[in-house]
């Protein structure tokens, strides 16, 4: 099915599929994914391997997850209370279109940092 003939069965204009898309491209939403794909962790250690992430973000990016069905958070009754998070299937599904445009970028940097240049320089 495509995107247009989605979008006229979703009735939308587009908006679901684009907010969704939103989420998942965002900055640090395939970081946190990558991190995940390891196994489970708890927060500190999450934030820990995620360079230049702050808590606030960490803890945004891991709320949206959860809502969006991506991950899933257990809390455990201790004292301090213990929290982990672990991919879900529908998260572990999106490790390997994540791996392929990784796999795109690494493999077209040299095209595009010489495009950007040349681009710059004409300006």
């Amino acid at each position: 099915m495509d995107y247009e003939h989605t979008c006229m069965i979703r009735g939308d204009g587009g908006r679901t599929l684009r907010a969704i898309l939103d989420q998942i491209c965002n900055k640090w939403t395939l970081l946190v994914v990558a991190t995940l794909d390891q196994g489970t962790l708890r927060f500190t250690d999450l934030h820990q391997q995620v360079p230049g992430i702050s808590q606030r973000m960490l803890t945004l990016t891991l709320r949206n997850l959860e809502r969006d069905g991506l991950i899933s958070r257990t809390v455990y009754a201790e004292v301090p209370p213990r929290v982990e998070y672990t991919l879900t299937p529908t998260g572990k599904s999106l490790i390997p279109p994540a791996l392929a445009l990784a796999g795109w970028a690494i493999e077209h940097v040299p095209d595009i940092e010489a495009s950007r240049k040349a681009y710059e320089e004409r300006r």
